[in-house]
This record gives structure tokens, sequence and C-alpha cells, in this order.
């Protein structure tokens, strides 16, 4: 079958390490089934597997790609739950993993995985819409509506509008009742930002007319010291993430003295999963898509993402 792997890692030349081309076919233990992939969609997760992190060396080659919609067995439409564990919260397992770190990934077009990983795809969402969903999506639902702790009216501050991630935050903040400010260094992503569904945009560490209720932090080092002077005493940042750097340590006499807390977020439960499916059928929220490529142009893909050039998901077909 054809998929795009991991043959190498280079942390300064990640695309060195890319190849598209065939692959052997997935091998489905008990428990687990096959699904024919429709479209996946590209994460820095990915990025960062090509530069070695996150991936033991003698795991390669793999097959990139944590996200996926398809067909499963039987022909019905599915998303793919990409955190492989066991538990209540599977990704609470101390040895969970993501799909492409033990097992072969989504980047191809067929991928095994357990059967309990398998999520109804909406009939009103398109196969490239739902492949969205598993990491970017889901990680954004459960930063705002299970780890910030807000009620509808309040405040939310988005740092670095473009990504995946932050564009879930805006466009799923705007739906459930939230007033939504978003941060970026380019003018063309604050003005889409606007589109979006944000109340207001900023430049990076640009002085804001009030404190807010919560930061949404995925940025990291670059913005890290903006999201703590930007909160209300009693405020949260809820972290997931540092594509900018890891985040410096706490200024602690102002997070103790404004009584701010500081919480960790990873993706989604396979229910919360399901859950987000069902609230972008009902809101008619879509994610944004940046671009769609047939996999076999993924370098492509990859190149936009390193370069940062992007707003939203990018998106391969099969």
């Amino acid at each position: 079958m054809f998929a795009a792997t991991a043959a190498q890692t280079d942390p300064d030349n990640p695309l060195a390490g890319l190849r598209l081309g065939e692959h052997a076919e997935p091998k489905a233990p008990d428990g687990w089934t096959t699904v024919t992939v429709k479209a996946t969609a590209l994460n820095h997760h990915d990025l960062w597997t090509l530069k070695g992190v996150g991936i033991r060396q003698d795991r390669l080659p793999i097959v990139l790609g944590c996200d996926a919609a398809g067909l499963d067995e039987d022909g019905n439409e599915v998303i793919v739950h990409s955190v492989i564990g066991s538990g209540a919260d599977e990704t609470l397992d101390p040895k969970r993993s993501l799909l492409s770190e033990t097992y072969d990934g989504t980047f191809a077009e067929r991928v095994a995985v357990p059967k309990r990983n398998l999520v109804p795809k909406p009939a009103a969402l398109s196969f490239e819409q739902a492949a969205c969903l598993p990491t970017a999506w889901l990680t954004a639902y459960r930063m705002l509506f299970d780890k910030a702790g807000l009620q509808p009216g309040a405040t939310v501050l988005v740092q670095g509008a473009g990504g995946g991630v932050a564009t879930a935050l805006i466009a799923l903040g705007r739906a459930g009742g939230y007033r939504v400010w978003a941060t970026s260094r380019s003018a063309g992503k604050r003005e889409r930002a606007l589109e979006l569904g944000a109340d207001r945009v900023f430049e990076p560490g640009a002085r804001l007319p009030e404190r807010v209720d919560a930061v949404m932090e995925t940025v990291g080092q670059a913005t890290w010291d903006h999201s703590l002077k930007s909160l209300r005493p009693g405020g949260r940042i809820v972290v997931s993430g540092a594509t900018s750097g890891a985040v410096p340590p706490a200024d602690l006499n102002r997070v103790f003295f404004l009584q701010l807390s500081v919480v960790g977020s990873t993706m989604g439960t396979r229910d919360q999963l399901r859950r987000l499916s069902v609230f972008l059928e009902q809101t008619g929220v879509r994610p944004v898509i940046d671009r769609t490529l047939p996999l076999a142009e993924a370098a492509a893909g990859f190149a936009a993402m390193h370069e940062g050039e992007i707003f939203g998901k990018i998106v391969f077909t099969l």
C-alpha cells in the first residue's frame, strides 16, 4: 500500500527523512481492526517525529500520522481516535502512545487500530473535516470545556492564532458562548481570526483592554510572559504544547499573589471525541482547512507547516 513514513530523523532538516512510497500492509491483532483511510490531517507531532522528538530510533521506519477518517471493515464511516491506551481515561494511562509512535500511523491507505478507538462519523461532516478532529480539535475541545473552568460570557485569550489548535479554540469558543480574543504576529492571520469568530485581535505582547478569565497557551516561550500578565486575579492558563520552545518557569510571585492557576491539557478521550463530533454536527461549526493535498504530495504540506505559513489544518486525501 502507499504510505508516508519517517525513514530517519534530523532535527535541522526534518523533511530529509520523509519517504513516500510502498509500505507493508497493516496487521490487526486480536481486538484490533483495519480502517481504509479516506482523509488524514497533518499535525506538528508528525514534524517533531521527523526531528527525532518522541520516537525511538528502533521504531524507524514508521508510518506517520495521528488523525484519520475512513471506512471500517463493514463499510461504516468512522473517525479514528489516535490514543492507544487503557482505562476509563486512556489519555492518563502511563503506557499510552499515539499512532505513529509505537504503532504505524494514518498516513497510509489502511491503518490498524483497536476496535474501541473507532467513533461514528456524523454524515454532516466530510471525511476531510472529520480527519481534523482527533488531535487538534479534540485538544482544543478539552482545553476549553474541560480544563478552563469557564462560564458562558467569559473572556478567553488564544495565543498564536493560525495553527490547528488555535483556530479550533477560536471557533469552538465562539460557539460555546465565550468572548474570544486572539493574538498573531501576522496581520493577515489576525484578520482571518476575526472572520473565524474572534471578537478582537492583537499583536503578540500587546497591552489588552482588560485582563482575561483564561488564556489558551500552545505557543510557549514566545508568549508565556504575556499570558501571565494578561490574566485577571484567579484566572487560569491552560497549556497544551509549546511550538516556540519550552514554557519558561512561571513568575511565582505573580502566580501566588493573583492566585493564578496553570493547568496542562492533553488530547481528549474517545468519549470526548464523540461529543465533539456531535457538537459540530449540531452547531454547524466546521474545521478550518488551509489546504487539501493528495498524500502523494505530502512533502508540500510538511514544508508549509515547517515554514509556519498555514491557517488551520493541512489535510491529505487518499
